[in-house]
């Protein structure tokens, strides 16, 4: 069983950036693969970037490309989510999510976290 634990989201101008962290509890952190969703009020929960076991190949939803970097450190059993340039469309609750493989983490994943909060106003 994977915990995950998202820390970092707030309230930020259109603009402005943050950077979202997630925490996992599994001690074979380093052979999963990762992945963040998110899900805006009134909205099904998205795809928004994911990334191997050894962060060897990344993906991202197109609306996010350029502006958004999903990273690991396997050594602290972290991921990370730096987020610039956001959008008021950026609005929403952060998940973060793992699962064994990198086609499954981007379409449904087998653990998630409690999601994190990230409000971007206009």
């Amino acid at each position: 069983q994977v915990q995950l634990v998202e820390s970092g989201g707030g309230l930020v101008q259109a603009g402005g950036s943050l950077r979202l962290s997630c925490a996992a509890s599994e001690r074979r952190f380093s052979l999963y693969a990762m992945a963040w969703f998110r899900q805006a009020p009134g909205k099904e929960r998205e795809f928004v970037a994911a990334l191997t076991w050894n962060g060897g190949s990344t993906d991202y939803a197109d609306s996010v490309k350029g502006r958004f970097t999903i990273s690991r450190d396997n050594a602290k059993n972290t991921l990370s989510l730096q987020m610039n340039s956001l959008k008021p469309q950026d609005t929403g609750v952060y998940y973060c999510t793992a699962d064994l493989r990198y086609a499954d983490v981007r379409r449904m994943p087998q653990y998630w976290g409690q999601g994190t909060q990230v409000t971007v106003s206009a």
